[in-house]
């Protein structure tokens, strides 16, 4: 069974930083990409940025110089480092995990697990 559990999230000013967290279980495939979301209020969900196994990297353009995705395959721990925080990146974030993917991808329709979500609000 996989289950995907962020953590990290919080409040802080604009310019300001935070560190989510995924720790992911349950995931036993080889071909498997894992991506960062978000949906603000009112607003569709979007993609944020994907690591795929091949080591592909994808960022949306309003996040790219500024949010890092990274894994710690060790630890079964997907990271998302926010940078330069803006009051428009505030939004609930969810960690997803897409099967079948060998590369990164940024579209929901790839990702078959999500995770329950954590707020991250930027006050300016």
């Amino acid at each position: 069974q996989v289950q995907l559990v962020e953590s990290g999230g919080g409040s802080v000013q604009s310019g300001g930083s935070l560190r989510l967290s995924c720790a992911a279980s349950g995931l036993t495939y080889s071909r498997i990409c894992m991506g960062w979301f978000r949906q603000a209020p009112g607003k569709e969900r979007e993609g944020v940025a994907a690591i795929g196994r091949d080591g592909t990297l994808k960022y949306a353009d309003s996040v790219k110089g500024r949010f890092t995705i990274s894994q710690d395959n060790a630890k079964n721990t997907l990271y998302l480092q926010m940078n330069s925080l803006k009051p428009e990146d505030t939004a609930t974030y969810y960690c997803a995990a897409g099967l079948g993917y060998y590369t990164a991808v940024l579209g929901a329709y790839a990702y078959s697990y999500w995770g329950q979500g954590t707020q991250v609000t930027v006050s300016s």
